[in-house]
């Protein structure tokens, strides 16, 4: 091969691989779970015998909040923010001594959230175990919210 046709060849792969490159990385894409179906925001979570719960991405719970009423319930302890509109403040640990709070359905969709979903994860663990057959559970909780640009109310 002359050095020609090599730095042609040369040329010709790195014109492609910058090519490639800036296609990679172009603004017109949607950020994750944008303009993705609720089904596709959410993964669902057995409960042994008991059932299930749904994580729902935090894109998947802005969604529901622009078409459904439900209550959404920050079970973190201590109190260290709050996604705006939340209805009830019920500790995770304490959610079973505090159903008075729920709603009496328990086929009612009800949705929690935490700090990181560790403790929203338990407490709808819980209500599933309990009987609660619509429980949601914001995966990724306060942090993932704040991630995604949205804010956090801090009282």
């Amino acid at each position: 091969m002359t050095n020609r046709k090599r730095t042609l060849l040369v040329v010709v792969v790195t014109v492609l691989a910058a090519a490639l490159f800036l296609a990679g990385c172009s603004g017109g894409e949607a950020a994750p779970g944008e303009g993705a179906s609720l089904e596709e925001q959410t993964q669902t979570v057995p409960v042994g015998d008991a059932g299930a719960y749904t994580d729902v991405s935090v894109e998947g719970l802005a969604t529901m909040r622009e078409e459904e009423t439900f209550p959404l319930i920050n079970v973190h302890i201590p109190y260290e923010g709050e996604i705006e509109g939340t209805d009830l403040f019920i500790p995770y640990n304490e959610i079973e001594q505090n159903l008075d709070q729920l709603p009496e359905d328990k086929d009612a969709r009800i949705v929690l959230y935490c700090r990181s979903g560790s403790m929203s994860a338990q407490a709808a663990r819980t209500l599933v175990e309990l009987g609660y057959t619509d429980v949601w559970n914001v995966d990724g909780g306060m942090i993932a919210w704040e991630n995604s640009g949205r804010p956090l109310l801090n009282r």
